[in-house]
């Protein structure tokens, strides 16, 4: 057996898994929080829409950047003290961005949303390599506890403002859970085991830029991101310039979210266990459609239900991360793949919420937008049926 002939990877121990569910908890509360009162901050700041469109295109931009580096930073350094890092990382984000104006507010949402980055692409690695016979159990843990995360910050950051006096500590309280999520993972992460390196080889030859399937999960990556950063961004205001009032808007994000967690610990799960996927891709695609007709024909009728269903759609969320394991013939591919299709599949989705933006202060109605949505939604489905068919890439 030659020196190089195995590979350490993190043991998948309770601790571990304990530490992927927090840090999973963390990855969108940098979004939702600020979205949940967006329209406070920018009256406060007194920005521009630009600057507020900007805002929400940031973490998609942010995200793709990151995702591209970080399977090099994976190889440089490891994947879990990259992770650690990228948890630091979040946290000084966190707490950067309510330390001034509109541009630093925008400096530190880069800066938390480049950690998030990182997490993105090299978390579903871990739960690949280190849970190699619960991949389906675990990625619909981790999916279920992004989205829980997600729903609390959106749900109770307009209560933090009205409490605390103002949407600064409302934010920069986000830094604390975050910090607990760092802790957990220099703990959990402290264990390594090995595994035969003709298993999971640390590099992957192809150069998956060449192979069309790679591509085809890109386009998938960026259009069920495009749905969920136009949701998470700009709902609340969605929903605020419909009649409803601010508490309440936050609230419904925050179920948009919350609706996500028993579906994410279900459908993965039961994914994984199925020869093709295609139509439970298609099938995902539906209750978003029907939430977005809702939200743009009727917001006030039902806003509820259209929650639900919005929600309801972002489960497609952990199906395609599972699909990155499932599509691989071992880690290194999946890392490359993951790294590909979150780096050019954020970076194209960046310009949904942020065109969003624009073209509703240009007409004065989210009509437009929403139609766009739609037409999203449908080469989502298209895309998630290839996607499903039982091949590697």
């Amino acid at each position: 057996m030659t020196p190089h002939s195995r590979h350490a990877v993190l043991a998948g121990t309770t601790l571990l898994a304990v530490a992927v569910t927090l840090a999973a908890a963390n990855l969108r509360i940098s979004v939702t929080s600020l979205s949940s009162v967006l329209g406070d901050v920018q009256g406060s700041l007194t920005a521009t829409s630009a600057w507020a469109s900007a805002v929400t295109a940031a973490p998609s931009i942010c995200f793709g950047l990151a995702a591209l580096v970080s399977p090099w930073l994976a190889r440089r350094i490891g994947g879990g003290p990259a992770i650690a890092a990228a948890l630091a990382v979040l946290v000084i984000g966190l707490g950067v961005r309510v330390l001034a104006g509109s541009g630093l507010l925008l400096v530190g949402t880069f800066i938390a949303c480049a950690g998030i980055a990182v997490c993105n692409v090299l978390v579903p690695v871990v739960v690949k390599e280190s849970f190699p016979n619960r991949i389906g159990l675990i990625t619909g843990v981790y999916s279920a506890s992004l989205a829980g995360g997600s729903a609390i910050a959106a749900a109770v950051t307009p209560q933090l403002e009205t409490a605390a006096g103002g949407w600064r500590p409302a934010l920069a309280a986000w830094a604390i859970p975050a910090g607990l999520a760092l802790a957990a993972w220099l703990v959990g992460a402290r264990r390594d085991t090995t595994v035969l390196a003709g298993d999971q080889p640390k590099h992957s030859d192809r150069n998956l830029l060449r192979v069309p399937m790679a591509w085809v999960f890109t386009l998938l990556f960026a259009a069920q991101s495009i749905f969920a950063y136009v949701v998470m961004g700009w709902l609340p205001e969605i929903l605020r310039d419909a009649g409803i009032d601010r508490d309440a808007a936050g609230v419904l994000l925050g179920i948009t979210m919350v609706v996500a967690v028993p579906l994410n610990l279900v459908i993965p799960h039961l994914a994984a266990k199925l020869r093709s996927q295609s139509w439970v891709m298609v099938g995902l695609t539906v209750a978003p459609v029907l939430g977005v007709l809702g939200v743009m024909l009727a917001p006030t009728a039902a806003p509820l239900l259209w929650a639900l269903l919005l929600g309801a759609g972002t489960t497609i969320f952990p199906v395609v991360l599972l699909m990155m394991g499932l599509r691989t013939r071992n880690s290194a591919e999946t890392t490359q793949l993951s790294g590909m299709s979150q780096g050019f599949g954020y970076l194209i989705a960046a310009g949904g919420p942020f065109a969003a933006g624009l073209v509703h202060a240009s007409l004065g109605s989210w009509t437009v937008p929403l139609i766009l949505v739609l037409g999203i939604l449908a080469a989502q489905a298209l895309l998630g049926a290839i996607i499903g068919r039982p091949r590697y890439i």
